[in-house]
């Protein structure tokens, strides 16, 4: 009995490892598919289209200040020339994106 509940506890463990992970990434992955044309790998927005929309660098002044809710409108609402994500993403999508994006910030 000692045995299966040890072996039901390791993989418990392993498959909440696994979830955490996934979460982690999955705005890493958003970022790249739908955001990365414009804004860049690094934020940095010198991408054709960045540079063609003078889209501010994600770690321009006003950026870094702006909160996560502010954020979060701007992606779900769309911003400038930057389209709404409202129904294309779910909310928590869009929050592992802005967690991904102040990653980015921070490099």
């Amino acid at each position: 009995m000692k045995i299966h509940v040890k072996i039901g506890s390791i993989a418990l463990l392993v498959s909440s490892i696994g979830t955490s992970s996934v979460a982690q990434t999955s705005g890493e992955t958003i970022y790249k598919d739908k955001c990365q044309m414009c804004h860049g790998a690094d934020g940095e927005a010198q991408t054709g289209m960045g540079k063609l929309w003078k889209i501010s660098p994600l770690k321009s002044p006003a950026l870094l200040k702006a909160s996560d809710s502010s954020l979060i409108a701007a992606t779900k609402n769309g911003a400038g020339k930057m389209p709404a994500y409202s129904g294309k993403l779910t909310d928590a999508q869009i929050q592992d994106v802005i967690a991904y994006v102040r990653t980015l910030q921070k490099q």
